[in-house]
């Protein structure tokens, strides 16, 4: 079964039910795997490596928030400048690389372009099976950056090429995303107040 499997009558009814399937979700990550993540990305942080992110869609935007909280939040009240790019947000190369290659290719491309040994790569992908993101894991692999993937559903072929998979045991693509989203912003809060003094953390939003 999938959620939803009823017809709810109430968006109240629908909410606890979504809550609680987000909770489970949430639950279903794998702590030991997200403490590789964190260490992989903080250690191309400290040496000035840039991690590149993609994903389609939903997953598009959290790459978006990935340059914006992990670039600008991670270095506030910290030594890192961490160096983050999201390949989903380049229009023109987009849709140039599409329309004259292949939609297949438009991450792939672009890490030819610019990504250098020891860079890493993130894939989002709910489905962990849309072609352009395996596509470039598997060029990332082939070239030697770390790959830490975002799955949820089975968990497709990026689960299998990643060095790191953080699965997310859901059905829901909403679900999924907004987990997703929370990996997001835990391994960017985790990383910050690693580098904070305790005393300056309680004086910080986070």
């Amino acid at each position: 079964m999938t959620f939803p499997d009823e017809k709810y009558k109430d968006v109240a009814a629908y909410g606890d039910a979504y809550f609680g399937h987000l909770g489970r979700a949430g639950a279903s990550v794998d702590r030991g795997k997200l403490a590789e993540a964190a260490k992989v990305l903080e250690g191309v942080y400290e040496r000035g490596g840039a991690l590149y992110v993609c994903g389609n869609g939903g997953s598009a935007v959290i790459s978006a928030t990935f340059v914006c909280d992990h670039a600008k939040l991670i270095q506030t009240d910290t030594n890192l400048v961490p160096r983050v790019f999201s390949l989903s947000d380049n229009i023109s190369m987009i849709t140039a690389i599409g329309n004259d290659i292949s939609y297949d290719d438009i991450f792939v491309y672009q890490l030819r372009t610019v990504a250098k040994s020891g860079d890493v790569l993130l894939t989002i992908s709910s489905s962990g099976d849309s072609e352009n993101v395996t596509r470039a894991a598997r060029w990332a692999r082939d070239n030697k950056l770390e790959v830490i993937s975002f799955t949820g559903f089975s968990g497709g072929r990026t689960a299998e090429v990643a060095t790191v998979n953080l699965h997310v045991d859901g059905d829901n693509y909403g679900v999924i995303e907004d987990t997703h989203q929370s990996l997001m912003h835990i391994l960017a809060q985790y990383i910050r107040q690693s580098r904070m003094s305790p005393d300056l953390i309680s004086k910080r939003k986070f």
